[in-house]
């Protein structure tokens, strides 16, 4: 089928939805390139054209998934294995993130978050949005939110600033903290250029969130970053910063604010640090437990490419990040990593935009 995905009706089943049925493109071989530690193992998951955010639901044994386009698949799965990726939502507006809880399926376009109520999946393929927020700037750049329940109970939304280096406005480089209903939204962080992976540490719970440093400051400038927001009110630097301590010329002539956070980490210029997940599971060797793993999306412009990994984030005992080392390794030219997750078994999933995958990495030593 030469990478081409058919689509038929499921009767009886969703409804309205499609099982997407894909030849993947990534073979044995070409994953055979992916360097992980001694122990792990890579393979295809599931198919999932333009994926983004993932996120699992153990109640329905299911990962669901945004795009970068219009659509919100559902994985089912049971044991190791995968189901048919089904098409649960058309029409949308760049639907990048998800959440669930308690029975919704949360989704953050770009310029709303709506939710939907089933305890199904065919009560979430028939069930409307309802929409609990949108003060967003719909503008296409930067406009992928991402999603995170925090150990509040409350709902994290990131919002981009819509350009490479401006002053934000409103709800623009902000993280927003609301209740699961919508209902009193809050800024949490700003001084945010754009975040697209937040996660809370298992311990601690603080909020950690990735932010893509500026473009057209050089190869090398500025350091892309790994934050930590331990309370509300916090401000991150952004735009008299491109990341960490680069100043951007902008703003170079303008005093930051006396309490701007400098990044917990750093990584290389341009290596675009999406998906953000802390390790809880216990397939994995017991001392990355409490550890983050990162997305590096990747380059696009910098003259030697450089991330299209999962980087692994050390912790010390106190919570916060000391050091980074490559995860995987191998992708460039044909991979890029988005976001990572987990499943109930301990196994990792990565999500993959440019081939339209979702990969299960397991651990047997």
């Amino acid at each position: 089928m030469g990478g081409k995905f058919l689509q038929r009706l499921v009767g009886g089943l969703l409804g309205l939805a499609f099982v997407i049925s894909t030849a993947c493109a990534v073979t044995k071989d070409r994953l055979s390139e992916v360097h992980l530690p001694p122990g792990f193992f890579i393979e295809v998951f599931a198919n999932a054209p333009g994926v983004r955010a993932i996120t699992v639901s153990p109640e329905l044994k299911t990962v669901f998934a945004g795009s970068k386009d219009h659509a919100v698949y559902a994985i089912p799965y049971g044991g190791e294995k995968a189901g048919e990726t089904l098409l649960l939502k058309a029409g949308l507006r760049v639907p990048h993130g998800v959440a669930w809880r308690d029975g919704y399926l949360y989704v953050g376009e770009q310029h709303r978050i709506s939710r939907y109520r089933g305890d199904s999946l065919e009560a979430l393929a028939k069930a409307r949005p309802e929409t609990i927020f949108d003060d967003l700037t719909d503008s296409g750049w930067h406009g992928r939110r991402d999603l995170a329940f925090g150990p509040d109970g409350m709902l994290y939304v990131s919002a981009g600033s819509p350009c490479n280096i401006c002053m934000p406005e409103g709800n623009q480089g902000v993280i927003i903290r609301i209740n699961p209903d919508g209902s009193d939204p809050a800024i949490f962080a700003r001084g945010i250029r754009n975040s697209v992976g937040m996660d809370f540490h298992p311990k601690s719970g603080a909020l950690h969130f990735t932010d893509n440093g500026a473009d057209q400051m050089g190869d090398d400038l500025p350091p892309e970053e790994l934050n930590r927001a331990e309370k509300a009110g916090l401000h991150f630097g952004f735009p008299f910063f491109g990341g960490g301590n680069a100043r951007t010329n902008d703003f170079s002539r303008l005093a930051p604010p006396a309490s701007a956070v400098q990044p917990d980490l750093t990584f290389g210029a341009h290596v675009a640090p999406l998906g953000l997940h802390f390790y809880k599971g216990e397939m994995f060797p017991a001392d990355m437990r409490g550890d983050a793993f990162v997305a590096h999306h990747g380059s696009w412009n910098r003259s030697i490419p450089d991330g299209y990994r999962v980087a692994r984030v050390r912790f010390d005992e106190n919570g916060r990040a000391w050091t980074w080392q490559p995860f995987t390794e191998g992708m460039l030219n044909w991979g890029r990593p988005v976001d990572v997750s987990e499943l109930p078994d301990g196994s990792m999933l990565v999500s993959d935009d440019r081939q339209g995958v979702i990969y299960r990495i397991t651990y047997a030593p």
